[in-house]
């Protein structure tokens, strides 16, 4: 009988690099650069006044790559971009492991839609 090496497809302990998961010349890639060093997001940083008291706000440009990354892949779910930030290395990667609650990615769009526009 034929023998096969064993193929995993469940869970598995892994250390990951996410720096490592944004192949250059991918989607992904270009969307973090053009968020992180071409686009003004000085109206997306007004809108947050935590300084000196409240609870740490998700950085904008996290989200904005969240939810662009799930628009490019036909994800227009809140609560499947949410499922997508703990499940999928991309998605992990993408937003340096912020792990947003779906309402928080629904008020996002809901709020700055224009600006984003």
């Amino acid at each position: 009988m034929v023998r096969y090496k064993p193929v995993h497809q469940g869970l598995k302990r892994l250390p990951v690099d996410f720096g490592r998961q944004i192949i250059p010349g991918s989607f992904e890639h270009a969307l973090c650069h053009l968020i992180d060093h071409e686009l003004d997001l000085a109206p997306f940083h007004i809108r947050y006044q935590n300084d000196d008291h409240g609870a740490p706000a998700f950085d904008p440009t996290a989200l904005l790559k969240i939810i662009l990354l799930a628009y490019s892949r036909g994800i227009i779910s809140s609560r499947t971009m949410e499922a997508a930030c703990r499940e999928n290395v991309v998605f992990i990667a993408v937003s340096g492991d912020s792990q947003p609650h779906f309402t928080t990615l629904a008020a996002f769009v809901l709020e700055l839609g224009d600006t984003v526009a």
